[in-house]
């Protein structure tokens, strides 16, 4: 009896389909998920993300400046900017803050207004700011993109940003 009691467990357990490999593929495609250790102290780091004279300084890909940024940094406020280009073509960018929880966590909206992009397409920006001994540990995740090509674009964007971000902390202690 025991013996058997044993093996029926395994039995079950030998019948259990894999998860839905295809689901978390789709959920992959529509998400960007980054983690990077900044050398800095997280109440700088934070700052640097809610401030506008210091996010003017590095939000952006390297190359592009911003020459123009609202920030009402609190839930239910808003922020806006302009990026510009090399070649000096604007690129518009809103959203509206969900949560604010200083020095710990962001949560916006990312909304493009260029003519050539989806106005009404909004994703989901998550920062969280987790101390690293003397540097933060930042986890960045963006989720709500149509396709893997849109998370890809931003992605690019992203990575530059953030080492322009990097650059900034350098120069900022």
């Amino acid at each position: 009896m025991r013996e058997r009691l044993s093996k029926a467990p395994l039995d079950r357990m030998r019948n259990i389909k894999p998860a839905n490999t295809r689901a978390a593929a789709d959920a992959a495609e529509h998400e960007l998920l980054f983690t990077r250790v900044f050398d800095a102290p997280r109440s700088l780091v934070f700052r640097a993300w809610i401030e506008p004279e210091q996010v003017a300084q590095w939000w952006g890909p390297q190359g592009f400046s911003v020459v123009f940024i609202e920030m009402d940094v609190r839930p239910g406020g808003t922020w806006r900017k302009c990026m510009r280009s090399p070649e000096g073509n604007d690129y518009w960018r809103r959203g509206l803050y969900r949560e604010v929880v200083e020095p710990e966590r962001l949560v916006f909206t990312y909304i493009s207004d260029d003519p050539h992009s989806d106005p009404d397409h909004e994703t989901l920006v998550t920062v969280t700011f987790a101390e690293h001994g003397a540097k933060t540990l930042v986890t960045f995740r963006q989720t709500g993109f149509k396709s893997a090509a849109s998370r890809d674009s931003h992605q690019g964007g992203w990575t530059s940003c953030m080492e322009r971000f990097a650059d900034y902390l350098a120069h900022a202690k």
